[in-house]
């Protein structure tokens, strides 16, 4: 039978900070689960590329964003403008960057364990 767990993102089990943005990871239920805070100026090719050291992000993310304006552009060229209330599933092979100048803050549940992991 499943345990009855409680987390919250105000002390998260892990927190990884990179340039312009951090990710905050609680651990619930066998599951990585982020909130990802990321700043005006913030792009995922300038900011994360050289901790992944791939040439795009490669990790698929299953996302709620809750704040901020986010560009993401597909290997492919398809484009996602995402905004506060959006649910987004972006798949590998991907960068993003912030539009305006308000934070974008976003709970990921796919892509938050190995997110800006060095």
């Amino acid at each position: 039978m499943a345990k009855a767990e409680h987390k919250t993102f105000a002390t998260p089990d892990e927190t990884r900070t990179f340039e312009l943005g951090r990710v905050e990871i609680v651990h619930v239920a066998g599951s990585d689960i982020g909130r990802l805070t990321l700043e005006p100026g913030w792009r995922w090719s300038s900011h994360v590329k050289h901790i992944a050291g791939t040439d795009l992000c490669e990790a698929p993310h299953f996302q709620y964003q809750v704040a901020g304006s986010l560009h993401i552009e597909m290997a492919d060229g398809r484009v996602l403008e995402c905004s506060p209330g959006d649910v987004v599933a972006v798949p590998e092979g991907h960068d993003a960057w912030v539009v305006g100048d308000e934070p974008v803050v976003l709970v990921d549940w796919w892509g938050a364990s190995d997110y800006a992991k060095a």
